[in-house]
């Protein structure tokens, strides 16, 4: 057994996250992982996020190597909300926001049913200027939402409401990964979305989610959505305004209400993005750094950014609430 020399330790003074795992030598990550594979999946518990730095994982091919140390069970990115690339098999782009756009905290596919328990992101090329991916520890940011909120959250749920239509938001194709309708009912009917098809030829589609969900490891019941984010409040106010008047409130490309199709309170999703920006915390990215979350323990975002910048990521061994109870 190939022994490697590392360092371990907090890589933001004052943060529990994330733990940065430095190698002191030229180690290759997937073998490292294997040998210390039961220490590194008990510190991402106690952690949330692990920062591997040093392991020069500078391409495609090395990543996937990792991904497949950690887990065979990749998932594949449907019912999609961004736009993305898949690069290799379970093997993404981030997100292709323009890059002066931020990306608000969240947790991923935490706006479905079933979602990833884990996930890595690799810095192929490091941005020149910004482009950070903000992190925040999920136990922090549950405590400082008000309980009676997250009450609320845990006992009705989150309604996410949807129009798809060409040049605005993500065409149905995109998400569903498919250009044929039958296949779009048929995922739906099996995911219990509601959907329609609209005069015009827009899709309609609402599913109710949950609000807080309870980690199968640790058993903290933990805020889990993405209300904040499909909430027309997330936009500029000058683009919100745009949207409403372009297609009426109750036909923007994305919405979210309680799952009972009450509205929120802007002061509500406030408070969440509140608890989300007073709790997270970033670094900088270096070139071949490789950044390993829990993904109900840690969210992420993305600061904008100046000049290239590739990060990759994979999202595998999903879980379901449902599914596991059965």
């Amino acid at each position: 057994m190939v022994r490697h020399n590392f360092t371990a330790r907090p890589l933001i003074e004052g943060s529990t996250l994330p733990l940065s795992i430095e190698a002191d030598d030229s180690s290759d990550l997937s073998s490292f992982f294997a040998e210390h594979r039961h220490v590194i999946d008990a510190a991402l518990l106690k952690h949330g996020a692990i920062l591997f730095r040093g392991f020069d994982v500078y391409d495609i091919d090395a990543f996937d190597r990792f991904v497949e140390a950690v887990s065979q069970n990749r998932c594949a990115y449907l019912y999609r909300s961004t736009p993305r690339s898949e690069i290799a098999a379970g093997i993404y782009t981030a997100t292709e926001y323009p890059p002066d756009l931020e990306i608000p905290l969240h947790n991923e596919n935490a706006y479905q049913r079933t979602w990833p328990l884990r996930l890595a992101f690799c810095c192929v090329t490091a941005p020149q200027d910004g482009g950070e991916t903000p992190i925040a520890d999920m136990r922090a940011v549950t405590k400082a939402i008000d309980p009676n909120l997250l009450d609320r959250l845990q006992r009705r749920g989150v309604r996410y409401v949807r129009h798809y239509r060409p040049h605005a938001d993500l065409p149905w194709q995109v998400v569903f990964q498919t250009k044929d309708p039958a296949e779009v009912a048929r995922y739906c009917e099996s995911h219990d979305i509601e959907y329609s098809w609209l005069p015009d030829g827009t899709l309609y589609t609402s599913q109710v989610c949950q609000g807080t969900a309870v980690h199968p490891a640790t058993g903290e019941t933990l805020f889990f959505n993405q209300a904040h984010l499909f909430h027309v409040s997330n936009l500029d106010p000058d683009a919100a305004t745009a949207l409403i008047d372009l297609f009426g409130y109750d036909r923007l490309p994305r919405n979210a209400l309680y799952g009972d199709r009450v509205e929120f309170d802007e002061h509500e999703l406030t408070s969440i993005r509140e608890a989300f920006a007073s709790t997270s915390v970033r670094f900088s990215w270096r070139r071949g750094d490789v950044l390993l979350l829990d993904n109900m323990l840690t969210a992420h975002g993305r600061r904008s950014y100046s000049g290239p910048r590739k990060i990759l990521v994979s999202l595998f061994d999903p879980f379901s609430p449902e599914h596991s109870a059965a």
